[in-house]
């Protein structure tokens, strides 16, 4: 890793009622793997819309990881049929993450999005979601066992494989990976300006690029952070977002010193 100040890297929040109570909450899984995996500092960005001053915000970032969710992008954002009526949705954070994820490419803030936040980077840039793979026929399962423990959820359920030349392939260095899948959603329609970079077994795009992005911007839709430590590809993944944030960091800091 490069040797740095420590980045300050925004981690999306959430929102969820716990008693009588509304919450911005973020998984513990996220918030470690910025420390452990990627050596950066994490800062959880509550899901508060317009509330932010968003650019005055990124400005002080250098690096934005946006979190997979058991919530569902509400499928109005990219012209989708309505949503079964027992689907979980988070409109604060679609009103959050949309507008912030745009934003943070164009300032060319290094981004890592996961799962949920995967389908963020693609519904951004005009593409739209398979809301029940699962019922779309000739797709594999992509979901978990609920029945299962956490453990067996998150361990490697499928193969993808990796497009040459891409962030992916420079990261891992290699064609293939095993994976996890814990998902529901995927995508159908792919964004304006993304590159596919990976892809399951039944051709799925399990991984995506932005092609002009100024910094690293990779979305994956399997689950990088789960015990990054012990896996060596998930580990390659965010020491290569961490060195994104350095570079970032460092920018920041020569700037400020010649200001």
């Amino acid at each position: 890793m490069l040797q740095s100040v420590m980045p300050l890297v925004g981690v999306t929040a959430c929102t969820s009622q716990l008693g009588l109570h509304p919450f911005h909450i973020a998984g513990d899984k996220y918030v470690r793997s910025v420390v452990d995996g990627a050596g950066c500092c994490p800062m959880i960005i509550p899901a508060l819309a317009d509330a932010l001053p968003m650019d005055r915000l990124l400005s002080n970032l250098d690096g934005v990881m946006f979190t997979g969710s058991p919530s569902n992008i509400e499928p109005h954002h990219y012209d989708g049929e309505a949503s079964d009526s027992d689907t979980h949705h988070d409109p604060a954070r679609d009103a959050t993450t949309l507008p912030m994820l745009k934003r943070a490419v164009e300032l060319g803030i290094p981004v890592l999005a996961i799962c949920r936040g995967f389908q963020e980077m693609n519904v951004v840039f005009g593409g739209s979601l398979h809301q029940k793979l699962h019922d779309v026929g000739g797709y594999i399962e992509h979901r978990e066992d609920k029945t299962a423990t956490v453990g067996v959820q998150y361990g490697l359920s499928h193969t993808i494989t990796i497009e040459p030349g891409g962030v992916l392939c420079e990261a891992w260095g290699r064609s293939s990976a095993d994976v996890n899948s814990v998902h529901t959603q995927g995508i159908d329609r792919l964004g304006k300006g993304l590159r596919p970079e990976a892809y399951a077994p039944d051709g799925l795009i399990e991984a995506v690029s932005v092609i002009h992005a100024k910094q690293f911007a990779l979305g994956v839709q399997w689950h990088p952070e789960w015990e990054v430590t012990k896996n060596p590809f998930y580990s390659a993944i965010f020491e290569v977002f961490g060195n994104a944030c350095r570079l970032k960091a460092k920018e920041r800091e020569t700037n400020y010193e010649q200001a």
